[in-house]
Parts: structure tokens; C-alpha cells; sequence
């Protein structure tokens, strides 16, 4: 199961801050923003691709993210009857940072004669079930 990254950003007084560490608020000296992650730490490492040409090559394409960072893994996802290709595919990185590097550097850019889509992958939705 894939969880969408969820971040707080809460304004904190630079007034109050200025010169102490709030060791339960977490704020540094200074600080205008404090950051929390409401999930436990658990964001998202998983990058959705789409837009991939008709016949990927897994290696060049594991090559083009590995410009982000370290590759965990790369599924390319196949339709279920026929066996091809769908065009698109699942990258997932060893960081969160690196899937955010990825998803910054590589969306956009063209891979193969075809403009990528780079996303954060997001949770599975539910089961549609078939037509």
C-alpha cells in the first residue's frame, strides 16, 4: 500500500523563538515555519511514470532515474490479457527526498521521443473491477 506524503506547515513567531530551542515544539532559533509529518515519518518513496513509449527498455529507464538517486525498484506495468505494455510504470527510490529529486528533474523531460509524466505515486483508490 502506497501513503501520500502529508505535511503541516504551522507560522511560528519569530518573536518567541529568537534565541531558545522549544524542544516540544520542535522550533529552532529563528525559525519562521516548523514542519511536521502527521503520518509517523512514513511519506512516500514511490514515483508513478506515465507516457512511456510503446516498447520501454527497463535498464535505460532504471539508468534515467538513477540520475535522482539510488533505484529500489521498477515495475513497468503490462495490461493483464494481452501482456503489452500500458505505458506506465512504478519507480521506487530509496528516500523520500530522491523520489521528490526525481519527480522534479524528470517530469517533463523526454525519454525514448516521448515528453514523461513524473508524479508522486498516490494510494491505490479501490478494486474497478472488470467491464
Amino acid at each position: 500500500m502506497i501513503r501520500a506524503a502529508q505535511i503541516v506547515i504551522n507560522p511560528v513567531s519569530i518573536e518567541k523563538n529568537i534565541g531558545r530551542y522549544d524542544a516540544e515544539k520542535k522550533v529552532y532559533p529563528g525559525a519562521l515555519y516548523q514542519c511536521t509529518n502527521n503520518n509517523g515519518g512514513n511519506m512516500n518513496r514511490k514515483v508513478y511514470v506515465a507516457n512511456l513509449p510503446s516498447q520501454p527498455c527497463e535498464p535505460e529507464l532504471k539508468a534515467l532515474f538513477s540520475k535522482a538517486g539510488s533505484v529500489m525498484s521498477l515495475k513497468i506495468v503490462e495490461d493483464r490479457q494481452t501482456g503489452q505494455p500500458r505505458g506506465i510504470a512504478f519507480v521506487e527510490m530509496s528516500t523520500q527526498w530522491e523520489a521528490r529529486r526525481a519527480v522534479s528533474m524528470l517530469n517533463r523531460t523526454v525519454f525514448m521521443g516521448k515528453n514523461l509524466l513524473v508524479k508522486e505515486a498516490t494510494e491505490k483508490r479501490g478494486f474497478r473491477g472488470s467491464r
